[in-house]
């Protein structure tokens, strides 16, 4: 069994053609208490058409799909990952999918694991087809294979119907599933390009907007913030919407930032603030090699540099002294005797992402309840808590600790995400979140995100070094000397390039 306050880190290192694509899936495991009431308001009917500009219209009171039956259809929180229940098969078999915008399988166990309740068994589904294709995906610690498929599947608290999907049957895993996690299976909201073993397997909301003709929009509300660890009640944790917003779970405006490239939900992180005070790095910092929004991931991952000012600034800030470095590097808990909460030691910390209109910004705050979380108790007298980020080598990671603030809309339509304040990121009647704007982005370079690793860019990019190579290698062989050889014509995606790296805490 893993320790309480154990950090699962799962990398998926996904082979494409001859380079490799990884993708971060980061799950703390361990048992927390939640409650939240969300308004609603009366019953309403949505048919989901498009007006041109991506948008749902509630146009038709016969609707097949109502946004407020998918209000409360996730459960967990960050620590054990946000799931819902789908229905597999013919008969349909139940199972809890935990919900990843970081990666673009839908991938279920296919078979018994010790750490799991049950498995969805193809042989008793009648709808069940194999493609006679395999597929394996490798972690930095664990690894399952299985074989690909396609079956029906329903949502019971999603659009009415059930749907043909693709689905990768997990036969056998390593480090996958963990114990105290309730979910069978993994569910991809990201683009087709992380699909394996290629962007050919249509994930399954670009499936669900073909078939349905849905808009290409999810919204998503986590309500993890400020959950106890003493309880193993398993509540409500959010709700996913597909096909567009729900008014209800959100209040004031959606604040709108351009997504750079379509294969993560990859933005543009302007500056970073602890309390009132600007970190001062290049703005490239915070996008080296990108930034990502990732439901996956339990942190804010911060590259190197951007954490350690980070880290220098809390606690400068802060009006704890002399403060265990085991904490910040997640090595180490904090204590406090119990009810003495420590939030109020800790400043604010704020995001500025660019808006649509690229000579703004606005900014997304989190109070310290977000970063500084209560994760255990020892013995009914002391409180503990973890420290709420973490440092990437690879990339900055807007994770749960972020998102639990907000609803956070993939308008997929109008490449663009949206953020908005959660009305779940609330502790003792007062918000945990703030998001204002517009602020000015000319005091930023004009361009801050970081390296593009699209396809069609580096067959760009391929075919100039093969025309590098010919010229040279005429001249060579007009030499005698060996011909030069030609690099892959998608190049790679390396492991020290694109891997969000974790570590077991």
């Amino acid at each position: 069994m893993a320790p309480p306050a154990a950090l699962l880190a799962l990398s998926f290192c996904l082979s494409v053609s001859d380079g490799s694509i990884l993708v971060p899936l980061r799950l703390f495991s361990g048992n927390f208490n939640f409650s939240s009431a969300v308004g609603l308001v009366a019953l309403r009917q949505v048919a989901l058409t498009a007006d041109g500009s991506g948008l749902s219209l509630a146009s038709d009171p016969t609707g097949t799909v109502n946004f407020l039956d998918m209000v409360n259809n996730l459960k967990g929180d960050s620590g054990r990952g946000y799931y819902i229940e789908l229905s597999i098969g013919t008969p349909g078999q139940k199972m809890n999918i935990l919900v990843d915008t970081g990666s673009s399988n839908f991938a279920v166990a296919a078979a018994p694991h010790p750490f799991i309740t049950h498995f969805f068994n193809t042989a008793l589904s009648s709808s069940y087809q194999y493609t006679g294709q395999g597929v394996a995906v490798r972690y930095t610690q664990g690894n399952w294979n299985g074989e690909l498929g396609m079956d029906l599947v329903s949502i019971p608290e999603g659009p009415n119907g059930t749907f043909p999907i693709n689905i990768a049957a997990i036969l056998s895993s390593e480090g996958f599933f963990l114990p105290d996690i309730n979910w069978q299976g993994i569910l991809g909201l990201a683009y087709p390009l992380l699909a394996r073993p290629d962007p050919s397997v249509t994930p399954f909301f670009d499936s669900l907007v073909q078939q349905l003709g849905i808009p290409d929009i999810f919204s998503l509300q986590m309500c993890g913030a400020g959950l106890s660890a003493s309880s193993t009640v398993d509540a409500a944790g959010g709700s996913l919407i597909m096909g567009g917003t729900e008014s209800t779970l959100y209040t004031g405006p959606v604040w709108y930032t351009p997504i750079v490239e379509e294969w993560y939900y990859q933005v543009e992180v302007l500056k970073l603030e602890v309390g009132n005070q600007n970190l001062e790095l290049d703005c490239k910092e915070y996008n080296t090699d990108k930034a990502i929004v990732d439901s996956g991931t339990t942190l804010l991952r911060l590259p190197v540099n951007v954490f350690n000012a980070l880290v220098t600034a809390i606690t400068r800030s802060s009006l704890i002294q002399e403060f265990s470095s085991g904490f910040w590097d997640g090595t180490k808990l904090a204590c406090w005797m119990k009810g003495e909460t420590p939030w109020r030691f800790f400043p604010k910390l704020s995001l500025y992402l660019r808006a649509t209109n690229s000579s703004q910004s606005f900014r997304l705050t989190i109070l310290p309840q977000l970063y500084i979380q209560q994760i255990t108790d020892v013995d009914g007298t002391l409180d503990c808590f973890r420290f709420g980020v973490s440092s990437s080598v690879n990339g900055l990671v807007i994770g749960a600790t972020v998102m639990e603030g907000f609803y956070v809309v993939f308008d997929r339509a109008q490449r663009r995400l949206g953020f908005a304040l959660s009305n779940c990121a609330v502790s003792a009647g007062l918000p945990l979140s703030e998001i204002a704007g517009p602020f000015s982005a000319a005091d930023v370079a004009s361009n801050c995100s970081g390296g593009v690793r699209n396809e069609p860019v580096l067959w760009v990019i391929s075919y100039a070094l093969i025309a590098v190579c010919a010229l040279v290698l005429i001249v060579l062989l007009l030499l005698l000397v060996v011909p030069c050889r030609r690099r892959n014509s998608f190049g790679e995606i390396t492991d020290e390039s694109s891997l969000v790296r974790h570590r077991i805490k």
